[in-house]
């Protein structure tokens, strides 16, 4: 297990409360280790230590899993299915429990994270952080320049305004072509919609990059662990993010946007 975590994320990862509210606690002498009440924001806590709340035992938190897999094509990003499709449980190894971190379609493959981490799991989802998500896909036609422009502008579909989006042009055929998308939303189905507003439907669909993970050279099917550089890539995103200025006169305006917990 890992050592040296904070106090107020240790508890809650046991299920005491919200890191902020653990913060609460903390402040007002609430929490003691080994014995000794503790009133110091930020204090480091090993899961060896006995942490006790307002007299009441602390279970440390399980040591979390976290995999990335390649998601095949065919394959329901849940855990189960009442239409007995297969899922991406089949691709978890034998007695560890996991599950996905957002959704790819049915007919989508790709870089595909899965733990039982919760909280990082909610940050990587919320909409406040952008995490972002590159796609490959094979669309019919050729994409003139005025597409080009509207998706890195945004398309408007039926239900909402997508965000703009950054793209590349990786092989153009004579029926079909080849692109690579990021976008930072995360609607259902959006890509494929994306496309097929501007009259492209998508062809086939790959998601390559999940955040600072990569597909990379991982089999259709195949689950690896985290590295420890993706994971603290992905740690980053439980910490404060500092919002800068948008023009450099604007040098009073620096804020701090704090995940929820």
């Amino acid at each position: 297990m890992r050592a040296g975590i904070r106090l107020n994320r240790y508890l809650a990862q046991s299920g005491i409360a919200s890191r902020r509210h653990a913060d609460d606690l903390i402040a007002k002498g609430a929490v003691r280790i080994n014995g000794r009440v503790v009133r110091t924001l930020g204090t480091l806590v090993n899961y060896t230590d006995h942490v006790e709340v307002e007299g009441r035992i602390v279970q440390p938190p399980h040591e979390f899993t976290y995999l990335v897999a390649n998601k095949p094509a065919g394959m329901v990003t849940t855990m189960r299915d009442p239409q007995r499709r297969r899922t991406v449980a089949e691709l978890l190894p034998s007695g560890v429990h996991a599950v996905p971190v957002g959704r790819l379609d049915y007919d989508t493959g790709g870089v595909l994270l899965l733990t039982d981490d919760g909280e990082l799991a909610h940050h990587l989802l919320h909409p406040r952080f952008g995490v972002e998500k590159t796609y490959r896909a094979a669309i019919a036609g050729r994409l003139s320049a005025q597409d080009v422009r509207s998706l890195q502008r945004g398309v408007r579909l039926d239900d909402f305004r997508s965000a703009g989006a950054k793209i590349r042009v990786i092989a153009v055929r004579r029926d079909h072509s080849v692109v690579d998308l990021t976008v930072h939303e995360g609607r259902n189905r959006q890509v494929r919609r994306m496309f097929e507003a501007l009259g492209h439907p998508v062809l086939a669909l790959t998601r390559t990059r999940f955040g600072p993970l990569r597909l990379g050279a991982l089999a259709t099917g195949a689950v690896r662990p985290l590295t420890a550089r993706e994971f603290a890539a992905l740690e980053r995103h439980r910490r404060p993010r500092v919002e800068y200025p948008r023009s450099k006169r604007d040098t009073t305006r620096i804020s701090v946007t704090r995940g929820t917990s």
